[in-house]
């Protein structure tokens, strides 16, 4: 696999979307707002009843966003938009009226973090390691993290989000909320994903809307809110400190 893709596979009700890049799944824009689409679109597809997050390869779930379009970042406006990539998939991820299961197969950096937090449900291997690395160059996890805090709680976002160095282990994600299950393959892991969704599929889709909603409940002002985060990030790009970080990633 080398071109970047989101596509869309219905089985058994079940509808598995994966987002791939070659580059660790760093997603750039355009690959956000495609998933973003594809997640609102299955929500309104009477052929799914649960949605299945995933994403393609071995290693890596996500490393978050771009980082050749977070170097090339020269205003504002721009900053703003870049930091809106995974405020819109959070957003289409909490207003989807059905259950989303997430299955991170392997480790996750900053945004994908805040993807796994966003799903109602999430499993992974023993492989997926977690890590908020945003305040190495001189930003932040602020989109993600009212996604992250929902999740984990406030002491263990903030834990991870200061000791932006280190991946914290999936048993730590466990204990914290983040996952529900650990598993020691990839195999044991899509094979619990394809059995919790498919018997999901036997329940009362009205009810499983009812309770979508109260697990979401206080999460109404989080278009204003990532907006804002945003463009706090997108102004905190162009800092003389973040531009100094940069410069040794090119």
């Amino acid at each position: 696999m080398t071109e970047p893709y989101v596509k869309l596979e219905i089985k058994n009700e079940v509808g598995y979307i994966e987002f791939f890049h070659p580059a660790h799944n760093s997603l750039p824009g355009n690959i956000l707002t495609k998933l973003a689409q594809t997640i609102t679109d299955a929500g309104t597809n009477e052929a799914i009843k649960v949605v299945v997050l995933k994403s393609g390869g071995e290693r890596t779930f996500c490393a978050g966003a771009s980082f050749e379009e977070l170097i090339n970042i020269n205003d504002a406006a721009t900053g703003k938009v870049f930091f809106s990539g995974f405020a819109n998939v959070i957003n289409a991820m909490r207003k989807c009226p059905k259950f989303i299961i997430g299955r991170i197969q392997g480790k996750t950096v900053g945004g994908g973090v805040g993807l796994a937090a966003a799903t109602d449900y999430c499993m992974a291997t023993k492989f997926a390691s977690i890590k908020l690395s945003e305040l190495n160059i001189g930003i932040g996890p602020f989109v993600v993290g009212p996604a992250i805090e929902r999740k984990m709680g406030l002491s263990a976002m903030s834990q991870i989000a200061i000791d932006a160095n280190t991946f914290y282990t999936p048993e730590f994600a466990k204990q914290k909320g983040l996952y529900t299950h650990v598993f020691d393959t990839t195999e044991a892991l899509d094979e619990a994903v394809k059995t919790t969704a498919e018997h999901l599929c036997t329940y009362n889709t009205e009810a499983m809307l009812e309770m979508k909603k109260v697990f979401w409940l206080g999460t109404n002002d989080w278009d204003v809110l990532l907006a804002e985060r945003a463009a706090t990030s997108g102004k905190l790009v162009l800092s003389e400190f973040t531009k100094e970080k940069l410069k040794g990633f090119k």
